[in-house]
């Protein structure tokens, strides 16, 4: 029996609010402070994730901060052509200043801050929840700019996003502010249906976990969303019943997933070994389970 529009609705509703603000208030009030070992530095914080982009469900408990360092940039001059690659090596300069300086320097603020609950993962600094403070993932991380055009520092042009290293010394790059402006054009243009629909996926998929219907890790929030974005804005609308049949039924009809794209717009969303991008076979292996679900 297909999923009831009544169930679908439910699904549909955002997560907790209120705590999130206040809880990214306050570790970015902390970041801020002048007293840090990186205060002199330039420096952005902002929101990513399902908090930022609108699409946090009640099971969803964690605030995602990036924390990038602006003093400095890493850079990706691939598309240039050799004579401007060779302008932009003979223009650039070294800095005294690193992504790993950078990340000491934030986990030993924070760890000042909130005593006993700061940690350091793979690839953020987690801070536990306290109180009404929820869990947060701060991202220390670097400006990085991917470049298309390079004739001097005032005559140029790039994409910028963020970049990290893991622990294991993957190097990752990213561009979450390209992502949620994404996101949230793909919700104007679906008549605001697109980021209800991704919450009905979401708590879908962790309905289909708790079940035993989909192993955790298959399908994570951030895959899902860039499934969803390349879903034709004409599939969105009248019942959240047709919207996710249709749209799910679009993926799995799409004659070239390999040109899928991720909600940034600057990556392929199926590619095999990128840290950033999703397993053709994980896709599969989530339609299949979808299609077993709905009809269970």
């Amino acid at each position: 029996m297909p999923i009831s529009e009544t169930q679908l609705e439910t699904w549909a509703h955002q997560g907790a609010v209120a705590q999130s603000k206040d809880t990214y208030a306050t570790i970015r009030a902390a970041l801020q402070d002048s007293a840090s070992p990186y205060a002199g530095r330039s420096y952005d914080i902002f929101l990513q994730g399902s908090y930022c982009n609108d699409t946090n469900v009640c099971a969803d408990s964690d605030v995602d901060v990036v924390m990038k360092l602006n003093s400095i940039f890493y850079h990706d001059i691939s598309d240039l052509p050799a004579e401007e690659q060779e302008l932009y090596n003979a223009a650039r300069s070294s800095a005294d200043y690193s992504a790993d300086d950078f990340k000491i320097a934030v986990f030993t603020h924070l760890a000042r801050k909130f005593p006993s609950k700061v940690t350091s993962g793979n690839k953020a600094i987690y801070i536990d929840a306290d109180g009404n403070r929820r869990e947060t993932d701060v991202v220390p991380c670097v400006q990085f700019r991917r470049y298309f055009r390079f004739r001097s520092w005032i005559d140029n042009s790039y994409v910028e996003g963020i970049t990290f290293w893991s622990n294991g010394g993957t190097q990752i790059i990213n561009y979450p502010k390209q992502h949620s402006e994404n996101c949230t054009k793909k919700h104007q243009a679906t008549a605001q249906w697109f980021k209800p629909t991704v919450r009905i996926l979401k708590n879908m998929r962790n309905s289909m976990i708790s079940k035993g219907h989909l192993a955790a890790g298959i399908a994570p929030s951030y895959f899902l969303e860039g499934m969803l974005y390349n879903v034709p804005n004409s599939v969105f609308g009248k019942t959240y019943q047709a919207t996710v049949v249709n749209a799910i039924n679009w993926v799995i009809e799409c004659p070239d997933r390999s040109k899928l794209v991720c909600a940034n717009d600057q990556y392929y969303l199926l590619r095999e070994g990128s840290p950033v991008t999703w397993r053709a076979e994980n896709l599969q292996t989530y339609l299949d389970a979808v299609v077993k679900f709905w009809d269970a």
